[in-house]
């Protein structure tokens, strides 16, 4: 069936109780009833309901990833690359369908999650040259008639626990990496945008990967506490925040599971004095309050340098009021509603504690309503100045449009901020100083840097994460770290003995 017509049932998503499983190849409701209400963070209506898993389906999707891995494992590397080739196809023939169905159960502008699906195809991309990618190493005579190779195989049935903010993303980069190194895999996708998981599903069989190399199931802790226990899971990739991440390590590691589960993030924007404000203040906007600062890589902290300080935070305090707020399909929109109400709440707690705690408000965005959407699930962006360590607001992961403002006097006091912070996901440092830049770069305990880009994310031939609290596990996402991820090498050392040539035979052979 086309995918316009089976994704029609991604149009499915319009009626509640229409999202449910991708287990081996088709897709199927949670037998035990339990499901979660999906809204639409624009309006703040339930538009779907999710089933969730439990047990049993989370049985039947690693028992349908473990029967497909052997033939999937099997199959050249060359035409596993050719699936992926078709799959890149299709997604992109169906990015706007992708990018409308993230819109409308997270809540992002359409444009943001257009540019989601685009990053994600890139690590498709990447996926696609796993023939050259999967190369061993040979060594010849290393003693006496003995020759030596290496090579990469796939480890079993991979799954990978992804985080709302980017339901189609993060995905990608896990299970275009996996399946193409011949594994089998299993998505548990966020309950509170659920839909596009299965729109990638329908995609993935268009393009022709066999039933069950890819499964889908809901759900909640439940699910996930399933996955980590289940015997015949081989790896877990994670993406959240640092006490999950932790947690997920922790377990799954004790069951003897590969691990990669990257956490949370407080991500500082370090200005020194001789940086171009208009360009540091457009790019603030953007990596503060680009999909209402529910991205790990946002920027959440700016460090001003010396004298700036002041000309700094006088512009921002009349940029951030002027950011369009509204419906993410509003094309005149520039961030849209927090992705739930409950979500959206918290964050506003964090900015009456900002407030508690004696940071200075200098823009308060939580009395923002906007026309014709009263009950969305909206906050404006939040300016404060004069914050300080110690403070919530900066030491933990607000995860939403609140930009703060801490002073340090000279470059070594704003990286002794960045370095001595729990966590080190991404930093930035904006300067007309090359040496400035350098000693950053080179000092900075970060794992993702940026010199006058803020948000620093790797190109899908690199590889994804961070440091400290921000990564738990030996392996980055994507690129060069995650064909090591989902790969373990074999070493061979061979010797064949030496017979007797018997020489040419002119005579027509028999078998007599």
């Amino acid at each position: 069936m086309p995918v316009s017509e089976r994704a029609g049932s991604a149009q499915s998503a319009a009626r509640p109780g229409s999202v449910g499983h991708w287990i081996g190849g088709r897709e199927l409701d949670a037998g035990d009833g339990r499901t979660a209400e999906v809204f639409d963070p624009a309006c703040g209506a339930v538009t779907r309901r999710v089933s969730l898993a439990g047990q049993a389906e989370v049985d039947a999707a690693v028992r349908a990833a473990a029967e497909a891995f052997p033939a999937w494992a099997a199959t050249p590397a060359l035409r596993r690359a050719r699936v992926l080739f078709r799959f890149r196809q299709l997604v992109e023939q169906h990015s706007a369908e992708l990018a409308a169905l993230i819109t409308s159960e997270h809540g992002k502008v359409f444009v943001d999650a257009e540019g989601e699906v685009t990053r994600g195809l890139e690590v498709v991309e990447f996926a696609c040259g796993i023939p050259q990618l999967l190369k061993g190493e040979f060594s010849e005579q290393v003693g006496s008639g003995i020759d030596m190779y290496s090579v990469r195989q796939p480890l079993g049935v991979c799954v990978g626990i992804t985080p709302f903010n980017f339901p189609v993303m993060v995905p990608m980069w896990m299970f275009p990496m996996a399946i193409a190194c011949g594994n089998s895999f299993v998505l548990k996708p966020s309950e509170r945008d659920p839909s596009a998981a299965l729109m990638l599903a329908r995609l993935l069989t268009e393009a022709g990967l066999p039933d069950g190399v890819f499964n889908v199931v809901q759900g909640d802790r439940l699910a996930v506490d399933a996955l980590l226990a289940h015997p015949q899971v081989a790896a877990v990739s994670f993406v959240g925040s640092t006490p999950i991440a932790r947690s997920i390590h922790e377990t799954a590691s004790a069951a003897g599971k590969r691990v990669q589960a990257l956490g949370g993030a407080k991500n500082h924007m370090v200005v020194m004095p001789d940086a171009d404000l208009d360009q540091v203040v457009d790019a603030l906007i953007g990596a503060a309050y680009g999909s209402a600062g529910e991205r790990c890589m946002a920027i959440s902290v700016a460090v001003a340098v010396g004298g700036v300080a002041d000309a700094l935070v006088e512009r921002l305090a009349q940029r951030v009021p002027r950011i369009r707020v509204g419906d993410g399909m509003d094309p005149a929109s520039e961030m849209g509603p927090l992705v739930t109400a409950a979500h959206r709440d918290k964050v506003r707690s964090y900015v009456d504690a900002g407030v508690a705690e004696g940071a200075k408000l200098v823009v308060d965005g939580r009395g923002l309503v906007v026309e014709g959407r009263g009950e969305g699930f909206f906050l404006g962006g939040c300016l404060f100045d004069e914050v300080r360590p110690g403070m919530r607001i900066y030491e933990e992961e607000i995860f939403g449009p609140v930009l703060s403002v801490v002073r340090a006097a000279d470059f070594e006091e704003a990286l002794a901020l960045v370095n001595g912070h729990e966590y080190g996901n991404g930093c930035a440092i904006f300067t007309r100083d090359g040496d400035a830049a350098r000693e950053f770069a080179h000092r900075v305990q970060v794992g993702m840097v940026g010199v006058n880009v803020p948000i620093p994310v790797p190109m899908a031939f690199h590889s994804f994460g961070g440091w400290k609290a921000s990564l738990f596990g030996d392996h980055h996402m994507h690129g060069p770290e995650g064909v090591r991820f989902y790969t373990r090498s074999k070493a061979v050392t061979q010797r064949w003995p030496r017979g007797i040539r018997a020489g040419a035979s002119f005579t027509m052979p028999t078998l007599g």
